[in-house]
């Protein structure tokens, strides 16, 4: 993953991730498997305030570009809309079913 630009957003508490991945001989990355990369790329970023957004794959391409929010507290997370909580839910750390619906978040196969 190759990140495109990195902002600091002082106003809403959160670091702003601008990022390129690109998986040559591999499916499109699952969501969680974004999330897991931008945690051990921002160091000390916890996983239950890290979203994913406009995450876009080229069709024909093996390249996925998106942004990537770390909060930096739950607080300062309730600026997104709830349908953007709701679509991590089960990528949390807390959540009751582990992520077991992220890997079907992947690109088509």
């Amino acid at each position: 993953m190759e990140i495109k630009e990195r902002t600091e957003n002082k106003i809403l508490n959160r670091v702003e991730i601008a990022f390129s991945w690109k998986h040559d001989s591999k499916s499109t990355p699952s969501r969680k498997e974004v999330m897991d990369l931008v945690q051990t790329l921002e160091p000390g970023a916890n996983r239950d305030l890290i979203v994913i957004k406009d995450c876009e794959t080229r069709f024909g391409q093996p390249l996925t570009t998106g942004l990537a929010y770390i909060y930096s507290s739950q607080e300062a997370m309730a600026v997104e809309p709830s349908y953007i909580h709701k679509r991590h839910e089960s990528l949390r750390s807390g959540s009751a079913n582990g992520g077991e619906n992220a890997e079907s978040e992947g690109g088509d196969e």
